[in-house]
């Protein structure tokens, strides 16, 4: 049997990792500032985590929601503590897309509608309503189309206003992540998230916030629509929230009363997923990830906007977009094999920094060493 080959791959094989550090087979050291996709918030094998998980294994590695897990409890109170949102209520499954479809379904389960909001630049997944809510075409399968998505203009006001007005009564959730990711780096506006807010207050639609990529602290903040002032009624996350073990949740506002059987998983919140999301909590708040992600974001930020070379740099805390002109559509490549430094992309140009909480100001320095030789042509092998 072979592969399904859906993956375009670098030929590189990893086989150690630690902090923001890997190695390939060939004992050749890499410098992360992809982290597998946002999913490595703190450092790869780090140690609290790695014992938290060998802990666990050494006890009990799964049973079903059907029996009481204490650990799902003191997830959900240590989350409640860590973002703020102690009066919410959380649902545990296992990816960002199974998130989001979750957070759909309970949201048209609350006011009994149908139609749901998106907009342009959007990834929200690839299943089923999650991939009916991207912006992207070509990944949505006959089987996926529905006429019950309104995509429209991000951060258009005017354009939210006036479908609420001639559709409010249909509407049942607007979905929108606080930073687009695969969309290229682009953040909702605060008076946008703050209009989505009152629209859905007056007719009685859900809000909610993807942040699958860019919560979890990246931005400097637990969940990056934070900074609008106002709450979501529904907070999706996964990619960073178990470092690499697959986990991921719904953050529920108190007013969604939940009835037996409304949603439902088999490996969602299990012992060692719960024991993953923990350790990553817990190493969050004693190194105070969210400020060293505000602060080696702002300074590579303000650094890569020194650059004559970048059309734009886009983005907040850890979570990084820097857009280059065609010209210098080779640096990513250049950066990987060149310098040896992962990054991500979104296409045609950009360059996504989706980097471990804790880069240090070195790791930080490193790359804008490397990145200025790049743009620079200095070392770039055809």
């Amino acid at each position: 049997m072979n592969l399904f080959d859906v993956y375009p791959l670098n030929d590189i094989e990893i086989t150690k990792a630690t902090g923001s550090n890997v190695w390939d087979a060939n004992e050749q050291k890499y410098l992360d500032l992809y982290g597998g996709h946002a999913v490595i918030s703190i450092g790869h094998t780090n140690p609290h985590y790695v014992s938290r998980l060998t802990d666990q294994l050494n006890k009990v590695g799964f049973y079903s929601n059907s029996v009481k897990i204490p650990l799902q409890v003191q997830l959900a109170e240590k989350l409640g503590e860590v973002s703020g949102k102690k009066d919410f209520q959380l649902f545990l499954c296992n990816s960002g897309a199974e998130a989001n479809e979750n957070a759909l379904k309970l949201a048209s389960f609350y006011n009994g509608r149908k139609k749901v909001i998106a907009f342009t630049g959007a990834f929200h997944g690839r299943t089923s309503l999650a991939v009916a809510v991207t912006d992207n075409p070509k990944i949505v399968a006959p089987v996926n189309q529905t006429e019950n998505v309104i995509f429209l203009p991000h951060n258009n006001e005017v354009a939210l206003e006036e479908t609420f007005k001639a559709q409010g009564d249909e509407i049942c959730a607007v979905i929108i992540e606080g930073i687009q990711g695969v969309g290229g780096i682009k953040e909702a506006s605060k008076s946008f998230l703050q209009k989505i807010r009152s629209l859905c207050d007056e007719y009685n639609a859900v809000y909610i916030a993807d942040s699958v990529q860019c919560g979890y602290g990246r931005t400097g903040l637990f969940y990056s629509h934070d900074y609008s002032g106002v709450e979501a009624d529904v907070y999706t996350m996964a990619k960073g929230m178990g470092n690499g073990f697959p986990v991921a949740g719904i953050s529920i506002a108190p007013k969604f009363k939940p009835w037996h059987g409304e949603l439902g998983t088999t490996f969602g919140g299990n012992h060692l997923a719960c024991a993953a999301a923990l350790a990553v909590l817990e190493v969050m708040e004693k190194d105070k990830l969210m400020k060293n992600a505000e602060e080696i974001g702002n300074y590579l930020i303000t650094e890569l906007k020194k650059f004559e070379q970048v059309v734009e740099v886009r983005g907040r805390g850890l979570m990084i977009g820097i857009e280059l002109p065609a010209t210098l559509a080779h640096v990513k490549k250049d950066l990987l094999f060149t310098h040896h430094i992962f990054t991500g992309e979104a296409k045609p140009n950009v360059i996504r920094l989706l980097p471990a909480l804790n880069l240090t100001k070195a790791h930080a320095d490193e790359f804008l060493s490397a990145f200025e030789k790049a743009v620079k042509g200095v070392g770039y092998k055809v």
